[in-house]
């Protein structure tokens, strides 16, 4: 009888895992919603468009690194490699704050290239979708720091691999997202 409770417990999900796929699944409904706007709302006149800045397909090299990088992490993490896990979970942390600076270059660019969050040109639109994004990723580097701050404290040795699967399903998320709003604006130009 004990070995069905432990199996029924085995396949049960973990609160903090359920948690994040709850905030998962409302994230994709937000940009859902906003994406469906922006395409209805591109049949207005006075609509600009703009050219998709270079650098936002390094932006993408990047954060699919970072992508790996955690990954990498979480084998570290579970292999009990904590040196290693420390360097990579830094290592993702700096890619994420380079994505970070490369999305700011790029949107600069549109910015300069006159679409703007004033008027009636839809630069509204992609600065919302955008920023919300970028309060995502910051959202995440912010935990990644937490993270390594807790994997470089002498006080703390638990080897709970779950916030570390949590922060990497996190983070292929908010890399999945960053490329379905590229693919979504290239086929909006």
């Amino acid at each position: 009888m004990s070995s069905d409770i432990v199996m029924e417990q085995r396949k049960r999900i973990h609160p903090t895992k359920f948690t994040l796929w709850v905030a998962i699944g409302s994230i994709i409904m937000m940009f859902a919603g906003l994406t469906s706007a922006y395409i209805v709302k591109r049949s207005q006149p006075n609509w600009s468009t703009f050219e998709m800045p270079v650098i936002f397909w390094y932006s993408t090299v990047v954060i699919l690194l970072s992508s790996l990088t955690i990954q990498m992490a979480l084998r570290s993490f579970k292999q009990r490699d904590r040196m290693k896990y420390r360097g990579l979970l830094t290592l993702t942390a700096g890619l994420g704050v380079v994505f970070v600076i490369m999305q700011w270059i790029g949107f600069s660019q549109i910015w300069n290239s006159g679409i703007t969050f004033a008027g009636a040109g839809g630069g509204q639109f992609l600065y919302i979708i955008a920023g919300l994004h970028a309060v995502h990723v910051i959202g995440g580097l912010i935990a990644l720091v937490f993270m390594f701050f807790k994997a470089v404290s002498t006080k703390s040795r638990n080897y709970n691999a779950v916030p570390v699967e949590v922060m990497s399903t996190y983070w292929h998320f908010v890399d999945a997202l960053w490329i379905y709003l590229m693919v979504f604006f290239m086929l909006l130009q």
